[in-house]
């Protein structure tokens, strides 16, 4: 029962950071030309190139969540506290995911850190199947 509270509330917090970025995408800061887009800054992700990479992650996040729910089934006591962790985890990169659609734009050097940090629990999750 635990573990499927767990679930959902991750689940609920994906489905409130894609709504909230839905929700403020028109009314993004930042730096505007005359046509209303935003002007790429050096280092900085386009917001077309962002929302792609966003989605890519929530992609693998949504299927990191459907396989610890069939891990969590066979899943001994041990092993329980390095999957909370890996829960914990996630909720920390939707929460920085949900910051970074807030304000509208990226560093290229930030997506990669979440995506790198995204590739370390999907390893650590497989390595607990093992």
């Amino acid at each position: 029962m635990m573990k499927k509270l767990l679930l959902i509330g991750l689940i609920v917090i994906l489905f409130t950071s894609i709504g909230s970025a839905q929700m403020g995408s028109g009314m993004m800061g930042g730096q505007r030309g005359g046509s209303g887009q935003m002007m790429p800054q050096q280092g900085m992700m386009g917001q077309q190139q962002m929302m792609g990479n966003m989605m890519d992650m929530m992609h693998q996040m949504s299927q990191m969540m459907s396989q610890m729910s069939s891990t969590m089934k066979d899943m001994p006591a041990g092993n329980m506290k390095d999957m909370s962790t890996i829960m914990k985890d996630m909720s920390k990169q939707m929460m920085e995911m949900s910051e970074i659609m807030e304000k509208g734009m990226a560093s290229e050097d930030n997506m990669k850190k979440m995506s790198d940090n995204l590739q370390m629990m999907k390893k650590r999750m497989s390595e607990m199947k093992k």
